[in-house]
């Protein structure tokens, strides 16, 4: 691995570069599907809800015990392949400087949205942030996980910029797109801001002990192809590039970008996550065939009858082998109300499908 990686990092010393989740994601086929889940961290674990009860949602994120915790709880139960760093979309945000909060059962919430020059001006300087909280969270955690990889992640700076001009959770972005277009300098000032801080987040998470990084972009489904190419790629790009060093696998998903797939991959990841609306055989199609996928068991099928949730697995995985590797998650994130037993049923059946995960059907 590069230079820049300390020599304890996980994948200098070796716990972690043959683990199945980074083989992989390199686009080797091993002897299992490695498997791990999207908000696999809290929600609907009961020790989880337990652990936060009267901690607000930030204050656990930046709690580095109360969060590697939190990680660690579902690799103990379920028996994944990686733990991802809990965390929070916004939490770079907070730490650069910025008013925001997690309203319950709304979502963040700023307490001044950005929709002007001038505001795009007053925003804190990125260089500022104080990650030392987070890096001690991946620290302690990636010492419990042993040769278990943990995933960093952080939002992309399209998402990152709709929850700065809404000012909170939008169904449609429309003030975010509008500002896209009508005051571009103002656009590009934005989203330059918040590839810095991705950048700066992501990069301090893999330095702390972090095997595989996820660019997350919630809202990339509201935009058209062409204002993705023109006015959001190339800052995805620019949030990559301050980890590129690291020589680290990326993953890069969006929920509903079966439009985008590829433009998503060209901006520097090596995996491309695929929500639920696509089969994964034609994701590969539309990728051209030679990138390793992520995903995509759709999540209102975790409340189904076994037998129709199993039926679905294995058609997620046999699709899944028209790509060179495939890492079997959700289409997104695992709802608060599924029941964790399912979780850990699907880890052990796509486990027990063993090296047939490498041949035809």
């Amino acid at each position: 691995m590069a230079v820049t990686l300390p020599a304890t990092h996980p994948l200098s010393d070796g716990r972690t570069a043959d683990s199945p989740l980074i083989t992989t994601y390199l686009g080797t086929r091993g002897p299992i599907t490695p498997v791990w889940f999207m908000r696999q961290a809290g929600r609907s674990l009961p020790e989880y809800r337990e652990l936060r009860v009267g901690t607000r949602m930030l204050d656990a994120c930046l709690d580095p015990a109360m969060a590697s915790e939190i990680t660690l709880q579902p690799v103990r139960r379920h028996g994944v392949d990686a733990g991802i760093f809990f965390s929070d979309i916004v939490i770079p945000l907070r730490l650069a400087g910025v008013d925001v909060e997690i309203e319950p059962g709304r979502g963040p919430v700023l307490a001044k949205p950005v929709r002007t020059l001038a505001d795009v001006q007053a925003l804190p300087d990125p260089a500022g942030a104080d990650f030392s909280a987070i890096q001690a969270g991946v620290a302690q955690t990636v010492a419990a996980l042993g040769r278990t990889p943990l995933i960093g992640f952080a939002g992309a700076p399209f998402t990152l910029a709709a929850y700065l001009v809404e000012g909170g959770p939008s169904k449609d972005h429309i003030r975010a797109r509008t500002l896209m277009h009508a005051d571009p300098e103002a656009w590009e000032g934005l989203l330059d801001w918040a590839a810095a801080v991705t950048g700066a987040f992501l990069r301090a998470q893999l330095l702390a002990g972090a095997s595989a990084a996820q660019l997350f972009d919630s809202w990339v489904g509201s935009l058209s192809r062409a204002d993705y190419v023109r006015r959001v790629a190339p800052f995805s790009a620019k949030a990559l590039a301050p980890i590129r060093d690291l020589d680290v696998p990326v993953v890069h998903f969006g929920v509903g970008s079966g439009e985008v797939l590829k433009e998503m991959h060209a901006v520097g990841a090596d995996v491309v996550g695929v929500d639920w609306r696509l089969p994964l055989d034609e994701a590969s199609v539309r990728l051209g065939g030679g990138v390793t996928v992520q995903g995509n068991i759709d999540p209102a099928l975790l409340a189904a009858p076994w037998e129709v949730l199993e039926a679905h697995v294995l058609d997620v995985l046999r699709r899944g082998r028209s790509a060179p590797a495939h890492v079997l998650n959700l289409g997104h994130g695992v709802p608060p109300e599924t029941d964790p037993a399912v979780l850990t049923r699907i880890v052990e059946l796509v486990h027990a499908q063993g090296e047939g995960q490498g041949q035809d059907a």
